[in-house]
């Protein structure tokens, strides 16, 4: 995004460049504005539940931010000439109750004929200038907590092929493509402020956002793959050889940057690169509010919460501090 000309204000805290979610800007002394958009291509046959997932996905960027989702548009692309308006009805009841259900008001939108169909939404939301989660900010010795289970981009690729081995694969990646990120809704003030970086890992992979929260080149982390929460299933299914061309595309931007420390398996390494929909949060604990911030988590029905590694300072035990590295363990 470099040739592409920079918002020009001291309020703006984040624009064309960097790795955030969102955009982000100061509205006064106490609130920072955020402003984000996303839309998706089917990823699921049934159009109610697309539009959930869609839904889900766009408003994912202001809970990754610590933030709360306020306003939104639809945005729509749709084959008119080929499908039914009342399946674009479904897709749109979908995306409005997954918004309602964040807080959040869905007041219009904008369409177009598209020859594919796709769906999600423009979102504003806001949050406190001393509470929001930059991509950004993780310290050495935070805890790296991720909130839902990996693998729905293999379990989305052979939905689409129609080769689904176990219901159960099906079902729970529906399940947690459509779960709102809305931690932050309910998060007491002081667990909230102990995440000092946060994101959400969609279509980057694990690794791709993993390294986005390491780019300032102050901390590197140690994954432990084994604690890394993974749909029923979907390993079976890598090693069929379902696995998304954006996997592979993760792979070639990012692996150079991940140093595998270990015996693992292909179809468990698989699963850093997996380009996810509508992905978990991922955030930066202190070390101390780590087992707080995982029980708050599971309270609140992300039952496969957990800690998956830890960001280090050079020296600190894991090689290669302060380079941007991940180290697999």
């Amino acid at each position: 995004m470099a040739d592409i000309p920079q918002a020009e204000s001291d309020r703006v805290l984040a624009a064309w460049s960097g790795g955030e979610d969102a955009a982000l800007w100061i509205l006064d002394e106490r609130r920072i504005g955020i402003l984000t958009v996303d839309f998706i291509t089917p990823v699921v046959d049934d159009p109610y539940i697309w539009g959930q997932v869609a839904a889900a996905n766009s408003i994912s960027d202001v809970f990754a931010m610590g933030g709360r989702p306020i306003v939104a548009l639809n945005v729509v692309g749709f084959p008119t000439k080929t499908l039914g308006l009342d399946v674009l009805k479904r897709i749109l009841e979908g995306g409005f109750e997954r918004t309602r259900s964040s807080g959040a008001f869905l007041v219009g939108g904008h369409s177009v004929q598209d020859d594919e169909p796709k769906y999600g939404l423009v979102v504003y939301g806001e949050v406190d200038r001393d509470a929001i989660w930059r991509t950004v900010g993780g310290r050495p010795g935070d805890k790296l907590v991720l909130t839902k289970p990996i693998g729905t981009g293999i379990a989305v690729t052979a939905i689409k092929a129609d080769m689904i081995e176990r219901e159960e694969t099906r079902t729970e990646a529906i399940r947690w493509m459509t779960a709102l990120n809305s931690l932050p809704l309910d998060m007491p003030e002081s667990l909230h402020r102990a995440v000092h970086a946060g994101t959400d890992v969609t279509g980057f992979g694990l690794a791709g956002h993993i390294l986005d929260m390491l780019s300032e080149g102050t901390v590197d982390c140690c994954l432990s793959l084994n604690d890394v929460p993974v749909l029923p299933g979907v390993r079976e299914l890598a090693d069929m050889g379902l696995v998304p061309e954006g996997a592979y595309r993760n792979r070639a931007a990012y692996e150079a940057q991940v140093d595998i420390s270990g015996d693992f398996s292909q179809s468990a390494l698989d699963m850093l690169f997996d380009a996810q929909t509508s992905g978990g949060l991922l955030m930066a604990v202190a070390p101390e509010k780590a087992d707080e911030l995982l029980a708050f988590a599971r309270e609140h029905g992300f039952s496969h919460a957990a800690v998956i590694g830890t960001l280090t300072a050079p020296l600190s035990g894991c090689p290669g501090g302060g380079t941007g590295r991940i180290r697999v363990i």
